[in-house]
Formats: structure tokens, C-alpha cells, sequence
């Protein structure tokens, strides 16, 4: 069952390829939107679209309006997350999480989403490190009743041993620091302790880490 908010399916694909083509490369044209779109009947889409007023079509150039940007932004949330809760917390493979979300984006209601949300931490990117717009639910951080099952590193108790899920670095080059020591996706770690200086064991390995650089680091605490 689709949402009576929601667009129906192949509208939302149009949008959400349109978001996806601006964020790679800027582009927004009707050329592009048909070389990457595989839907049937897409320039009817396009038409119903602009009678919609979710787009304008001026010559090859489209351009979403605040509705249609909405509408795109938030089928593209929907997508991001599910591939998070997929990938990270249910260990579905990459393959088959993009092709599930691709299914669930179109039926998760927007008090679901933010539910899914918060339960995963509020993540900022999408398991192939594509953002995720944030919704309301991220302004209000801390204040739900869903205990997030991936927390920052920073946020964990000592003792606790946990699983690398991505890391959010707000310096790029920091990615090749941490991956120098292992620090990488994947990696289990525990925490040893968290003062003075947060110190982490890992492969045999202790490593210390400054506490901002650890509040980037998002892990899954382990189990059994």
C-alpha cells in the first residue's frame, strides 16, 4: 500500500532521479532525465509533473519547485536510510539493500522514517557515502524514546565492544589516518576508556583517539 502523501511509484522515481542527477553532476535536463531513467511513458510523467506543478519544463532544462523538491528530497531519505537499516543493522548484502530500499522508499510513512532514523543514530550518509537529508526528527535528537542501535564511538561505555558501521569524517584526510591504523567499516573494537584520552584495543592493538574524532566514528555495539 502506498501513502496517500506519497506521489505513486513512477513519479517518485522521476523526482528521485532528477535529486540524484543535480547531486552528481549539476545536471537537470530532460536529455539526462532519459538517459537515466528506465520508466515507461516517462515523458508523460514529465507532463503530469509540470501539471502538477512539482517541475517546470523549459526546452531540455527541468526544474524542480519547492513541492517537487520536497517530494524528491524526501523519497531520497527514505531510500538512504532503509539501505542503512538493511546493510548495517539487518547485515543484508549491498546488492540486495538497494534493491529492497528501492521498494521501501515508497511505502514508509514519515513517522516511520523518522523512527528508522532515529533508531539508526540519525546517520548522516548512506552506506555508499551519499548524504541524507536530514528530517525533522534529527532537530530533535536525544529527545525520542528509541534507544539508537548506532551510536557514535565517543558515546559508548568503556568496556563496551562494538563494530565500525561508517565513519561521518568532518576532515577527508582523516579516512586515511584511521584506515592506516584499521580503523576502517567493519572493524570490531572495544573501547577501554574514555579519560583522560579515549583509548580503543583493536587487532591486538591500542590506539588513542582524540574525542572529536571518535564522535565521527559510528559504531554497533556487539552482541552474544
Amino acid at each position: 500500500m502506498i501513502h496517500q502523501q506519497f506521489l505513486d511509484q513512477p513519479r517518485e522515481e522521476v523526482l528521485e532521479t532528477l535529486w540524484c542527477m543535480r547531486e552528481e553532476d549539476g545536471d537537470t535536463s530532460l536529455s539526462g532525465l532519459r538517459r537515466r531513467s528506465p520508466e515507461p511513458g516517462l515523458d508523460t510523467i514529465v507532463q503530469d509533473l509540470v501539471a502538477k506543478q512539482l517541475i517546470t519544463l523549459s526546452g531540455d532544462t527541468i526544474r524542480l519547485l519547492p513541492e517537487g523538491e520536497a517530494s524528491a528530497m524526501a523519497v531520497v531519505r527514505r531510500n538512504r536510510l532503509a539501505e542503512r537499516l538493511l546493510s548495517d543493522v539487518l547485515d543484508v548484502s549491498m546488492e540486495e539493500s538497494e534493491e529492497q530500499a528501492c521498494l521501501m522508499e515508497h511505502v514508509l510513512s514519515p513517522a516511520v522514517t523518522d523512527a528508522v532514523c532515529a533508531f539508526l543514530g540519525h546517520p548522516p550518509t548512506c552506506p555508499h557515502g551519499l548524504p541524507i537529508p536530514p528530517g525533522p526528527c534529527c532537530a530533535k535528537r536525544g529527545n525520542g524514546k528509541l534507544r539508537p542501535v548506532v551510536t557514535p564511538l565517543a558515546d559508548m561505555a568503556p568496556g563496551t565492544t562494538a563494530r565500525i558501521v561508517f565513519i561521518a569524517p568532518s576532515v577527508v584526510r582523516r579516512l586515511d589516518k584511521l584506515g592506516s591504523f584499521g580503523v576502517v567499516p567493519g572493524t570490531v573494537l572495544t573501547l577501554r576508556q574514555k579519560r583522560p584520552s579515549l583509548v580503543v584495543e583493536l587487532g591486538g592493538t591500542t590506539l588513542a583517539l582524540e574525542k572529536d574524532v571518535a564522535g565521527e566514528i559510528y559504531v554497533r555495539p556487539e552482541t552474544g
